[in-house]
């Protein structure tokens, strides 16, 4: 019960991974806001889950949004005492040179600024709770080379924002880390089928992630277990950053 009688703020939790993590945050005891934009799904999880969660509308692009929803916590709890951010995502590109600014602004508005503005908004809360901890969801993206050159770069910047408030916020006791994940068996895979089959080969342990895999590592550093660890980026990658066989196989044949 690692969350017992904590409030729990979590963005992009109405499918997906941020669902995974809200069933966890409140299998453990905690008390859940499930925020998204998709505010029919934050309300199907929330009566799936019954006591202690909350649906919310919540679009991180919108500063508006997101203040209401940090304050709509304020007024129900009081308070909050953990913030995990996983709202995102990326679209399909064109190459490289035939990239618009605006389709790069978009992305990094919904993958860096949007996890800025819930930062933001929840400060004033999170200073005042004595186990107040935040965990951004980011991507094996930002760490590497794989493509998406507008997602990557956001994802990286998450990283970077991440370790700068991880020392601005030590001494209010604030942890601040992030999560970046491979690829995840999540919607966005619905219509590519055979797609994740073909992945798999790219990883060590032989799967793609599921969406509880990068729950565990959430609640985790979401968690008293992790007190002392802040400013890091953890990648649950099942070993796709180590690189995968038939890559160690051509190296050392």
């Amino acid at each position: 019960m690692r969350f017992d009688d904590q409030v729990v703020f979590i963005t992009g939790a109405g499918n997906g991974i941020g669902a995974a993590t809200a069933r966890r945050v409140h299998g453990e005891g905690g008390i859940v806001a499930i925020a998204d934009h998709d505010h029919s799904a934050a309300e199907r999880l929330a009566r799936e889950l019954g006591v202690r969660a909350l649906a919310l509308n919540c679009d991180v692009t919108d500063r508006a949004s997101v203040d209401a929803a940090i304050d709509t916590v304020r007024s129900r709890h009081g308070r909050l005492d953990q913030l995990i951010l996983v709202a995102g995502g990326s679209a399909p590109m064109p190459g490289f040179a035939e990239q618009e600014d605006q389709l790069w602004q978009q992305l990094i508005d919904l993958n860096l600024v949007g996890v800025m503005r819930c930062i933001r908004a929840a400060l004033p809360l999170l200073q005042q709770s004595p186990r107040a901890a935040v965990v951004a969801v980011s991507s094996v993206n930002g760490l590497a080379a794989f493509g998406e050159e507008s997602y990557g770069a956001a994802k990286a910047g998450l990283s970077n924002l991440v370790r700068n408030l991880a020392v601005r916020h030590g001494p209010d006791k604030i942890t601040f880390n992030v999560v970046a994940p491979g690829t995840v068996r999540t919607r966005v895979w619905d219509h590519q089928p055979g797609s994740l089959q073909r992945l798999r080969q790219f990883y060590p342990l032989g799967r793609v992630g599921e969406p509880e895999d990068i729950a565990a590592a959430v609640c985790f550093l979401a968690s008293d277990d992790a007190r002392w660890i802040t400013g890091v980026t953890l990648p649950v990658d099942g070993g796709a950053l180590a690189g995968p066989l038939q890559w160690f196989d051509r190296a050392f044949s």
